[in-house]
This record gives structure tokens, C-alpha cells and sequence, in this order.
């Protein structure tokens, strides 16, 4: 078959939270778009939490390559059903197709397993040309003559990251340069967190791009967007020499930015770092404190504790570099009264922005496994499975509690006081997230009867 232009669609959330004002893509969809456009390709993506498609251009592409996180697929495999109605091709990848691609190809044609940037290639190759056979293609899975899926061998992990080409984000449809600008430099993670799926998708290895490859790339993509960068690795500061080299670099190359990312709280043990931090521009840690729970930190598998969260808090905030708590509830050693605790906590304490999140056993995880094989799933009704919704049966409390519950600690902490403080001290861009959070949640507690009803009903 010929093949000449391209549609990437990263299907959209099923409903707003704390943070849908400011989406940031996924990086797969745009970096292959990026790399089939240098092959020759005429491409476009879309991102359904920035833009619409443009349809038109959607229903005349020659392939339309969908990804997907598992509360998106829903709505992805929704639109796999329509663009194969009009004859078109349709490739689906992401994590939640990766562990489940005999879902996924009820739907699609061709399911993209792990990392794309070799298999994806390789199968318009093989859909242009004849070669290599698709039997041959790692990481691709497919139904063969008789309409049995084949899964082949998994793809290796690939190994230089530098060797990659920097997502060009002109090619996403509707991009604002005021959009927040997602930036990766690094893949896998070795710790092993029981709800954490990145192992199992991107290795327990850590895979880095060079300091100097970095440097270099931050120094592109502020050439090209003033706006916030977010680095969106698992932890930017696994190696911390190498960050330290980074940021020593951006200092060297006078690069003049304002940008965020995620660490662990091991982050506080390296004053350095944290200096080098705060000098470059870094304005928000993403951390996954995860609980304040001690045997819940353990059933996590999280390898830190409640003091080293606290001394977190504390050594971090004295750099000046502001706070994003990430908080997972409802583990099987959590009660009411842990959930509570965790507010106050929070609203004690210095952290400037939280997520409370409803444990959810995502495929591919080894808490899903743990949930399924124990009858503990309520259904698999993947649109709920966003970390806002209850989807299996907490071990200390009923589900419809730990739903209310959850949602109750979020409106807790995003009140009329955390908005007011921030106002009176001039920090409009907490007061105005304070506003939209608190709007996000009354408007989900407006919906919360018919929530809990449904709930109920499951149970």
C-alpha cells in the first residue's frame, strides 16, 4: 500500500481534574510524528485535551496511528471503530494497549507494544514494501491470516537516547506557544512502586541522554517557547551528577528559563543540587510523597519514609522552589482517619499544590494483578480507571467512603482559605489554581449522587 500522509492522535481525558486547565501531551505521538515527517511523511498530530482534530484531514490520512493511557481508551478504541469504518488503517500504542493487545485489536489493526520509535518504522515499512514480513517486527502485535492476534517478541529498549530528534511541536494541531513544554531526557525507573507501570513499559534500567545532549536540547527549546518547561522524566534527578552537570550547563550557556519536574524526596540530601536548582530557574518539584502512612509507604514499596518526607519539605522550600504533593489513598493499610491525617498534613505543612489520588490498579502493574486475581476489581470500566474513581474494593472502608472521602480532602485543602492566603500575599497563580481547583471539584460533587449510585450498584 501507499502511504503518504500520517494522523497521530493522542485520544482525550474523560474528564476534567485539578490540572486539565493546563494539559500537557504525551511525548510518543509527537516525537514519531517528528520522525516520520523527517523520513519523507506528511504528518500531523493532535491532542484531543489542546484541540479537535481537523477531521478532514483525519479521514483523507493514508494511516492513523491512535495512543492511549488506560483511561483514555475507551475513547481511543471509539475512534479506532470510526476512522476504520472509512477504510483507513489504524495503529494503536501507549501503556494501556502495551498490556492488553488482544483488547486493542478488536479495534485497531496493528498495536504498537512499548517504545514505538523501531517498530513503527519498521511496519509502514513492511505495509510500503513487503519488507521486513510483519512475523519478523519486535514489539508489534497483529491478527494473521486466519484472524488469531500474533504478538511477537518485545522490542529492545533503545539504548542512546541522544540519537532521538527534539519533538517538534509545531506539527500538533492548535499548539499555543504559551503551552507548557514538555521535555524528556530520560526513560525507566528501578524502584518498583506495586501501582507504577513504567517499569513494565520503559525498563527498570535508568536510560539518560548525555548532560551535553541535554544542554543542548534545553537550549533549543527555549529558543523556541518562553513558556514553562516541565521535564517530564520519573525522577530528572536519578543520576544526580549528571543533573548537576545539566544545570551547570544551563547556567554556562546563560540559558534564561522557568521550568518544573518530578524527583524523589532523596532529592533533599544533595544541597548542591538543589542550589543548582533554584539558580536555573526551577520552580515547582513534582514529588510522590505517595502517604504519610508508614506501613502504607511500605506496602507501596516506596523506599522512603514519613521523615524523609518531612525533611523534604522543609530543605526544599528553603531554596525557595515551590512544593507539588502527590498523595495515593486507599491502600489495603489506609483508614478514614489516614485520609484526614493526610490533609491536615498537607495544609500544615509548606506544600503549595496536592493530588489526592484514589489508588487505581492500572494493567500492566502488579497491583492489578494482585486485584484481579483476588476479585477485588469492581469492573473494568476504563474511562473511571483516572485515579478520581473508585475501581476495586478497599480492604478498611467501603468504596463509596473512600470516594467521598478523597474528594472531601481535595476541597479540604483547595478552600476559601488556601485561595484567600494566596491573594493576600500576591501569589495569583496559586489563588487563580485554587479557584479553577475548587470549581473542578464542586462541579464533580454537584455529580457525586449519581456517582456514588453508580458505585453502589457495582458493588
Amino acid at each position: 500500500m501507499k502511504i503518504k500522509n500520517i494522523a497521530f492522535i493522542e485520544a482525550g481525558s474523560p474528564g476534567a481534574n485539578i490540572f486539565s486547565k493546563f494539559p500537557i501531551p504525551r511525548l510518543g505521538s509527537v516525537l514519531l510524528s517528528t520522525m516520520l515527517r523527517e523520513q519523507g511523511y506528511r504528518v500531523r498530530a493532535f491532542v484531543e485535551d489542546i484541540a479537535q482534530p481537523d477531521w478532514s484531514y483525519v479521514n483523507n490520512s493514508d494511516l492513523v496511528c491512535l495512543s492511549t493511557i488506560t483511561s483514555t481508551a475507551a475513547r481511543a478504541f471509539s475512534l479506532a471503530d470510526r476512522i476504520r469504518a472509512l477504510g483507513i488503517p489504524v495503529v494503536v500504542g501507549g501503556p494501556h494497549v502495551t498490556f492488553l493487545p488482544d483488547e486493542a485489536l478488536q479495534h485497531a489493526d496493528f498495536v504498537v507494544r512499548g517504545e514505538g520509535e523501531t517498530t513503527l518504522p519498521a511496519l509502514l515499512s513492511s505495509l510500503e514494501t513487503g519488507q521486513p514480513s510483519l512475523s519478523s517486527i519486535k514489539g508489534l502485535s497483529f491478527r494473521d491470516r486466519d484472524g488469531s492476534p500474533t504478538h511477537n517478541p518485545p522490542a529492545e529498549f533503545i539504548e542512546s537516547l541522544d540519537l532521538l530528534p527534539e519533538p517538534d511541536f509545531s506539527l500538533v494541531h492548535g499548539w499555543k506557544k504559551s503551552n507548557i513544554y514538555p521535555v524528556s531526557t530520560s526513560r525507566g525507573c528501578p524502584y518498583g512502586c506495586k501501582f507504577c507501570s513504567v517499569i513494565q513499559m520503559f525498563g527498570r534500567r535508568y536510560r539518560f541522554k548525555s548532560a551535553e545532549a541535554t544542554v543542548r536540547q534545553l537550549k533549543y527549546v527555549n529558543a523556541v517557547s518562553r513558556a514553562t518547561k516541565f521535564i517530564v522524566d520519573d525522577n530528572f534527578a536519578a543520576d544526580p551528577r549528571r543533573a548537576r552537570e545539566i544545570l551547570s550547563g544551563v547556567l554556562a550557556e546563560k540559558i534564561k528559563m522557568t521550568w518544573s519536574t518530578q524527583v524523589r524526596v532523596d532529592v533533599a540530601r544533595d544541597p548542591r543540587l538543589l542550589r543548582l536548582m533554584a539558580d536555573s530557574g526551577c520552580h515547582t518539584l513534582y514529588i510522590g510523597f505517595e502517604s504519610i502512612n508508614p506501613r502504607t509507604l511500605e506496602a507501596y514499596q516506596k523506599k522512603q519514609s514519613l521523615e524523609d518526607i518531612i525533611r523534604a519539605i522543609q530543605v526544599i522550600k528553603d531554596y525557595g522552589i515551590h512544593i507539588h504533593g502527590m498523595f495515593v489513598l486507599g491502600a489495603d493499610t489506609d483508614s478514614v482517619e489516614t485520609i484526614r491525617q493526610t490533609l491536615n498534613f498537607a495544609r500544615k505543612g509548606k506544600i503549595d499544590t496536592i493530588q489526592f489520588m484514589i489508588l487505581t490498579p492500572l494493567p500492566g502493574t502488579p497491583l492489578f494483578s494482585e486485584m484481579k486475581d483476588g476479585g477485588r476489581l469492581i469492573h473494568t470500566n476504563w474511562s473511571k480507571y483516572d485515579a478520581h474513581h473508585v475501581v476495586y474494593r478497599p480492604a478498611s472502608m467501603t468504596p463509596i467512603t473512600l470516594q467521598i472521602e478523597t474528594f472531601r480532602a481535595m476541597a479540604g485543602f483547595y478552600s476559601w482559605k488556601y485561595i484567600l492566603k494566596h491573594l493576600a500575599t500576591l501569589r495569583l497563580h496559586y489563588a487563580a489554581l485554587g479557584v479553577y481547583g475548587k470549581a473542578a471539584i464542586n462541579k464533580f460533587m454537584k455529580n457525586l449522587a449519581f456517582e456514588l449510585r453508580e458505585l453502589q450498584f457495582q458493588t
